[in-house]
């Protein structure tokens, strides 16, 4: 294929992206599914056409993990941390933690049931389906308004810090005791402390940099830092998020000092310059990463029967926990908040990552293949479903405190 017919490829790539994106908000159908569509539209073409259909799995996981820093930025770029909103954090906090383990221990004790292997083997396997997608949970909410897209970026978000920080917990630990959970304790502050500081230090830089050219510098910054602590098995998505928390809700910083060293004149110039650049990259992204997934799916190996039922005890256990969680914990969430679940970008990743001696043989890719389509056509429904609700209604009544 001439360099000509590539670049023509990829810009109508890009532009039928954009026109899915307008699509997904008239509508409320995720753009994801539009995605992961033409992605298996282009394989079965690409076949039709009899032209060499290149080997793209191994770039899946750099492809994702820079999307998912992108994505997590952008998320946390629109998020103001405000007094009325602390009910709505803490609720986005529990359900994104309680439904991860509960979800991720049912997932197990299937696996358990299914393979009779051990239950922490059973446990890190099941992590990976465990864990909301923001990846697709982020942008398909925000068709939702207010307080009901908030809910849903943290609630995701936090997903896929906590889904990170079992997993590295499973990994770096055979065995469970109770120095394990001391460790886990102090990589928790020791990443907490980083984040201060790594805020700070990237703020520092926002004002003393004078070249046009600097938002790519802090992302790349942002990005080698993920790498490092991913290196180490820390979980550094947590930093990401804290940067984006930190840059949009300085305004509760009133220290005399901090505002004479890092506040500067140009500072919501540079914040609107950063966050408009992390959106749209998250966009490009995205956007190749779905397609490239699609395109890689072995559509064929989702029709064998134990695949479709394996798939679907999993698909059944996420949205059974998820709405009676909901139902009891979230009292007022609608049709969006019970089925917007979906498992994608940050499970892929982490299915991947599982070493190959601790992986399960009978849990295919197809599985997790399926249960991702499955969970982004059950999202599909609730989001159009939301249409008929008040979209004044909160995901909860705020707390008497």
């Amino acid at each position: 294929m001439s360099v000509e017919v590539t670049l023509m490829v990829l810009c109508g790539l890009v532009i039928f992206s954009y026109l899915f994106d307008l699509i997904a908000r008239q509508f409320k159908i995720p753009s994801v599914i539009l995605l992961l569509l033409s992605g298996i539209g282009l394989r079965y073409l690409a076949t039709w056409l009899e032209l060499p259909v290149p080997n793209f799995e191994a770039i899946l996981p750099l492809v994702g993990t820079i999307g998912l820093i992108l994505i997590v930025l952008e998320g946390a770029l629109e998020l103001k941390l405000e007094r009325e909103k602390l009910g709505l954090i803490k609720r986005s906090l529990g359900s994104a933690l309680f439904i991860l383990i509960i979800t991720t221990t049912g997932i197990a004790l299937f696996y358990q049931y299914l393979t009779g292997a051990d239950l922490r083997t059973c446990f890190l396997n099941a992590v990976p389906l465990g864990v909301i997608s923001s990846a697709i949970a982020i942008p398909s909410a925000s068709t939702l308004p207010g307080n009901r897209k908030d809910f849903i970026v943290y609630e995701s978000s936090l997903s896929d810090i906590f889904g990170v920080i079992l997993f590295n917990f499973l990994i770096a630990n055979s065995t469970v005791n109770a120095m394990s959970f001391v460790r886990l304790g102090w990589q928790t502050i020791l990443i907490l402390i980083l984040s201060a500081a790594f805020c700070l230090v990237l703020l520092y830089l926002l004002k003393r940099i004078t070249h046009h050219l600097k938002f790519f510098l802090i992302i790349a910054v942002l990005i080698l830092v993920y790498a490092i602590g991913k290196y180490y098995h820390l979980p550094t998505l947590v930093i990401v998020l804290a940067f984006g928390l930190f840059l949009n809700n300085l305004h509760w910083i009133r220290v005399p000092w901090f505002k004479t060293i890092f506040k500067y004149d140009n500072f919501y110039k540079d914040f609107h310059q950063l966050n408009q650049l992390s959106g749209e990259s998250a966009f490009i992204v995205r956007t190749f990463f779905f397609l490239i997934f699609g395109f890689t799916l072995d559509v064929a190996s989702l029709q064998h029967l134990s695949v479709l039922i394996n798939g679907g005890v999993v698909v059944v256990v996420i949205y059974a926990v998820r709405i009676l969680y909901m139902k009891f914990f979230v009292r007022q969430a609608g049709a969006a908040e019970y089925f917007l679940a979906p498992r994608g970008l940050i499970s892929i990743l982490l299915f991947f990552s599982i070493p190959e001696n601790q992986k399960i043989s009978a849990i295919e890719n197809s599985l997790l293949f399926f249960v991702i389509l499955a969970t982004s056509l059950i999202m599909t429904f609730g989001l159009i479903s939301s249409r008929q609700e008040n979209p004044a209604v909160t995901p909860a009544q705020p707390d008497p405190s």
